[in-house]
């Protein structure tokens, strides 16, 4: 008896190694998803990155970026929207640029890849018309403001950053844009998470931002 309960959990365990597959609709578009146990939320696109999915303004030929992308439902459906511009993903954890560059294959988008970096160091790709971040809640408020500075550096004049967050963190992330930025709007707050953008202002020719971007 002990043998086959051994032989059963092996089997459950092997099961479990597997990939965790599953179908999802974004901004009206199919997608399908590999994932696998340890990334965030496996099993469905979570309710923050939802909201922000909803919230994106991407135009065909922009150059975009998805900050810490997991295995990349914000990066994929940036890739579907720049159809003829690029994608970068960017993430710290290696099982999660790979599942991303996986599903950026799985769903044809070869305007998608994934690249390991901690936030924009030695990140690729120049700079940006849209930057967007699930921002994670546990990493402090120092690398928090940490990467909204480098997202300033590394946007095009005109450019956007799209967040999302808890919904605990908005009056922190609200300041800290408006510190950097100079600007801030909430577009959307549900029950646990909030959706902002900051814009970089283009700037005169005396080096002063504009006014009034918006």
């Amino acid at each position: 008896m002990e043998q086959e309960t051994r032989g059963d959990e092996l089997m459950d365990v092997r099961k479990l190694k597997k990939d965790i597959v599953f179908e999802e609709q974004l901004r009206g578009m199919d997608f399908t998803f590999h994932s696998t146990w340890g990334l965030f939320s496996p099993r469905r696109v979570d309710e923050g990155s939802r909201l922000l999915i909803e919230q994106l303004e991407v135009e065909q030929g922009d150059k975009c970026l998805d900050l810490g992308c997991g295995y990349g439902p914000i990066g994929m459906v940036m890739g579907r929207l720049a159809n003829n511009g690029e994608v970068y993903m960017v993430d710290r954890d290696f099982v999660a640029v790979e599942y991303a560059a996986k599903n950026a294959k799985v769903n044809r988008l070869p305007n998608c890849r994934a690249q390991l970096g901690n936030g924009f160091d030695g990140l690729d790709g120049g700079k940006f018309n849209v930057v967007a971040a699930n921002l994670p809640a546990k990493v402090g408020k120092e690398l928090l403001y940490i990467l909204l500075s480098d997202a300033k550096r590394r946007l095009l004049s005109g450019g956007a950053l799209y967040l999302v967050s808890l919904s605990g963190l908005r009056v922190f992330i609200k300041r800290a844009c408006q510190e950097i930025f100079g600007n801030y709007e909430k577009l959307k707050q549900g029950r646990h998470y909030t959706v902002a953008k900051a814009v970089k202002r283009a700037r005169r020719k005396d080096g002063h931002e504009e006014e009034g971007f918006w």
